[in-house]
């Protein structure tokens, strides 16, 4: 499989470059045009540009191909189905914080394969394919490390750099993010959330794709939030377990499709499940 994905990883790469072009021509443009969807979530018209941007290119390249977009829905089968969030932190990008990006997965019966997520305000990419490893561009002052499973993107990116999630084992020692306090609380576990932070080193609110590439960096390591969608998600998952991680809903099923995520180094992510699922955090 590895080899077929590794054109498949090319192709998803070779995508963000045209949404990274359609998405900069508009951040912080004065005249940006801004709606509001039935959901009361923004969109902007980057965020349709960027989507129809894929949309065509995979038209192209891979036909046979079901699409799963946030903007235009879905459609052709699932067996191949690229899933797109074409602007991940709109709200982000309309007011000119540079923390957004696009995300681009691939899933093979439902199991994400290839991911790739692009921030071309901060001037990073990262992604990830099954067996190939997780893999960024340096960030400045970081000298990049070639090897086996860089390959679909060396020629393009020459000083990527592996990612590994931490070591970390306990939670004392431990750095956690998370999307928002709303969004925990709307949920219903903010109770869970705040005891959970008092038994960690640090907790900050990264949010949106930043929480999971930082984890995947090793840099953090525990993040989660609900009320998500497949989008939001897809991409991310082989970015952080090809890194080493582990990644499942709030409640421990694999995946991205169950409305919540909780992303760990894997060493601890059976004491924070343990812990959001009856609130007694274990002692560490």
């Amino acid at each position: 499989m590895t080899a077929d994905l590794a054109e498949d990883l090319a192709l998803a790469l070779e995508l963000a470059d045209l949404a990274d072009a359609a998405s900069l021509a508009r951040f912080r443009a004065v005249d940006l045009d801004v709606q509001t969807k039935p959901d009361r979530t923004p969109v902007t018209e980057a965020d349709l540009a960027v989507e129809r941007t894929i949309r065509d290119r995979l038209a192209e390249a891979r036909p046979g191909d079901g699409i799963l977009g946030e903007e235009f829905g879905t459609e052709g089968g699932a067996t191949r189905q690229w899933i797109i969030d074409p602007i991940d932190g709109t709200a982000n990008f309309l007011r000119g914080v540079p923390v957004w990006g696009t995300l681009i997965a691939l899933a093979i019966d439902g199991v994400p394969v290839v991911g790739v997520a692009s921030s071309p305000a901060m001037g990073r990419r990262w992604w990830a394919a099954r067996g190939m490893g997780a893999w960024t561009t340096a960030a400045a002052g970081e000298l990049g490390t070639s090897g086996q499973g860089a390959d679909a993107a060396s020629a393009r990116f020459p000083g990527a750099r592996r990612l590994r999630v931490s070591a970390v084992e306990r939670l004392a020692d431990a750095s956690l993010s998370f999307q928002s306090l709303a969004q925990w609380r709307e949920a219903g576990h903010l109770d869970r959330l705040l005891a959970l932070s008092q038994q960690v080193w640090r907790d900050r609110a990264y949010g949106d794709l930043w929480s999971y590439v930082l984890l995947a960096e090793g840099v953090i390591d525990i993040t989660g939030e609900f009320d998500v969608k497949v989008y939001d998600l897809a991409a991310l998952v082989p970015i952080v377990e090809e890194a080493g991680g582990r990644f499942t809903s709030i409640t421990g099923e694999p995946g991205p499709w169950h409305g919540s995520a909780l992303a760990t180094n894997g060493r601890l992510h059976e004491p924070v499940l343990a812990a959001l699922a009856d609130g007694a955090i274990p002692t560490s």
